[in-house]
């Protein structure tokens, strides 16, 4: 059973938490979430695909509930997502009505509210696990966003996994304040509490504050969450009573990692996925945590590094590869786009991530960045974006800071660091060079006032090539 913890038998003999979910000023517990989703179960049953405005409220822990209940697919649409992006993601899917809370413009589809209050105990069965559970889409950074086709029986996988990786269990309370319309705050975040059983705080915000009141033990967070729990002593302190404070989405600078390892006595678990394979890759908690290293892929989960000529890389640390992988997370192919889909693994079956990274001796991988904007050709050298951008976070007068790989008519590229903060460039410059090899320095550095970033905080590295 996808959502093992809501078991209808084991809730009606017993097996309930008052307090399963916390969302939004309201309190659910089990015996709430299996009767309220299952009346919301009752009302989509047989429908092709609805979708769902993933709003952080219980109208939306409920629909997405309810759809997995009647094994209806459903499609989590960003609520703050541009009017031509949500029509383009509504007739994409075939979404053939909005389930629970939905936008002042509707794109026409009919409305299937959901009743906070209203109960149900029918029983269905399970479904397939190959049958899709919802259509997650892109964010669209190079081109239209593709709708990833992700099923019951990679969730289930995913979160087994982690729970392994993580000593994951109905003892831990689950605390996040992310989008409830990406991986890490619908499928790690929700579906994974009621997969495990554990208590769910979603704080609504991510704030400092919010995290240090929720008292929990398991905390997720993006980078820019953590960056600013580490400049609030007083929230970071009160997450020392915590089990693990996670990181992903994008990578976490290495002196926010040593800040919150010195206010928590907490060395942050860092991992890496994406939307169409889900987390693969982290460090365990009874394992190795290394700054600026994802971990070691999970249980199931095959990766390599295959250089330009086709060869594989050495595990050396050093040599960067494009890194691929196999897993039985992955998803089942972008709607619609057959090609696209072909275009994502090898002829031998390997997923193509567009990452490209690197692997030490004992298996730990550390991304370099997006084959795309991250690695820079620069005088024959192949540079990772990522590594540069960790000695400059490191200087104090940084905060923030983005490399890319400009046009060049000698170098092919030459790397360009924009920062945020009080900094000198030619200071900046001289700083790397001390720290790297040579030709790892940015030629240039442009001091900006902020960086482009989406909704999980990831900076948006095509505008600034622009």
């Amino acid at each position: 059973m996808l959502l093992a913890s809501l078991n209808p038998a084991a809730v009606a003999a017993g097996a309930d938490i008052g307090d399963a979910v916390r969302i939004d000023g309201a309190v659910l517990s089990r015996s709430d979430l299996v009767g309220a989703a299952t009346s919301v179960a009752e009302r989509v049953g047989g429908a092709g695909r609805v979708a769902v405005l993933a709003t952080p409220t219980a109208a939306t822990v409920l629909a997405v509930t309810g759809c997995l209940i009647a094994g209806v697919p459903f499609v989590p649409v960003p609520p703050d997502v541009g009017v031509a992006e949500r029509a383009h993601i509504l007739t994409d899917s075939g979404a053939q009505a909005w389930l629970g809370e939905r936008p002042a413009d509707s794109g026409g589809l009919p409305h299937v509210p959901v009743r906070l209050h209203a109960r149900s105990w029918h029983r269905y069965g399970e479904p397939s696990w190959d049958a899709t559970a919802m259509v997650m889409y892109t964010s669209g950074t190079t081109g239209l966003p593709k709708g990833v086709l992700i099923s019951r029986r990679a969730i289930a996988a995913d979160i087994d996994a982690l729970a392994q990786a993580w000593q994951w269990s109905p003892d831990d309370t689950l605390v996040h304040g992310l989008p409830l319309f990406h991986v890490h705050g619908l499928i790690l975040g929700l579906l994974g509490s009621l997969r495990i059983g554990n208590r769910f705080v979603h704080t609504g915000k991510p704030t400092p504050a919010g995290y240090a009141a929720a008292g929990g033990s398991l905390y997720f967070g993006v980078p820019t969450v953590w960056s600013r729990v580490a400049a609030d002593a007083d929230a970071a302190a009160a997450l020392s009573c915590a089990r693990l404070l996670v990181s992903g989405s994008a990578p976490l600078p290495v002196p926010v990692f040593n800040q919150l390892a010195e206010l928590t006595g907490h060395l942050p678990v860092e991992r890496y996925g994406s939307t169409e394979a889900l987390i693969t890759l982290s460090t365990r908690s009874d394992g190795e945590r290394r700054p600026g290293w994802v971990g070691l892929p999970l249980t199931g989960v095959q990766t390599r590094l295959v250089c330009e000529d086709g060869s594989i890389a050495e595990h050396d640390a050093e040599t960067i590869g494009s890194l691929q992988l196999k897993a039985p997370t992955l998803f089942d192919g972008y709607l619609n786009r057959p090609d696209a889909t072909a275009e994502a693994f090898e002829p031998d079956g390997w997923y193509r991530t567009g990452d490209a990274a690197v692997i030490d001796h004992a298996g730990m991988h550390r991304i370099v960045g997006r084959e795309s904007v991250d690695l820079i050709k620069s005088g024959g050298f192949r540079v990772g974006a990522g590594e540069v951008e960790t000695v400059l976070l490191g200087h104090p007068a940084v905060d923030e800071v983005a490399v890319v790989g400009l046009p060049d008519d000698d170098l092919g590229q030459r790397i360009v660091a924009f920062v945020v903060g009080d900094a000198n460039a030619d200071e900046l410059i001289a700083y790397v060079a001390e720290q790297l090899s040579t030709h790892k320095r940015p030629r240039e550095v442009r001091l900006v006032d902020s960086l482009p970033r989406n909704a999980m905080g990831k900076v948006v590295k095509k505008e600034l090539m622009k």
